[in-house]
């Protein structure tokens, strides 16, 4: 085994490992946290797949902003054990054969696939997941649409700010 392939069941393992974490923890925050580490995994295998990009998009939105909004957001629902329904034994039942059936789908997927497309890229020789290629793509092929985007973006801060701001007319009465 080189050492790919040792970084590879690393963070394979410890994305299994997480996401069995994010299930069985009692705690919702806990659950978040684990989520994290789950994120960090997964920002791993795309660096081992030479997407430097969406690794930093995903640990940027995913575990940045999104992951930080859900504890808040758990964080100010106060959760309890007094104010947790029981749940019936129906929908616990209900909830193991949905996945047991999506675990046999999973598994007869990964049989059925019988060769890996884009084998340059993961062996690190390939530049389809790099910065400079995706922006002389960005700026070349599609920087109109692009410039378009950037406007709309634009617009819809400027209208926000006005949205936000409070009158100064109403203010002064």
């Amino acid at each position: 085994m080189n050492l790919i392939q040792i970084i590879f069941w690393f963070l394979s393992s410890f994305a299994v490992i997480s996401a069995i974490m994010v299930l069985v923890s009692k705690s919702p925050v806990h659950s978040v946290l684990w989520l994290i580490a789950v994120f960090f995994a997964i920002s791993g295998h795309y660096i081992l797949l030479n997407a430097q990009f969406l690794a930093i998009v995903n640990l940027i939105v995913y575990a940045g902003a999104i992951m930080v909004l859900f504890l808040f957001v758990i964080m100010m629902m106060n959760l309890n054990k007094d104010t947790d329904p029981q749940k019936n034994i129906w929908i616990k039942l209900a909830g193991a054969v949905s996945g047991g059936c999506l675990l046999m789908v999973l598994v007869s997927l990964v049989k059925q696939a019988t060769e890996i497309n884009g084998k340059e890229a993961m062996l690190g020789k390939g530049d389809i997941g790099l910065i400079g290629t995706l922006g002389k793509v960005l700026f070349t092929d599609f920087v109109v649409p692009f410039e378009i985007s950037s406007v709309l973006f634009l617009s819809a801060m400027v209208g926000a700010v006005v949205i936000g701001k409070k009158d100064s007319k109403l203010e002064n009465n």
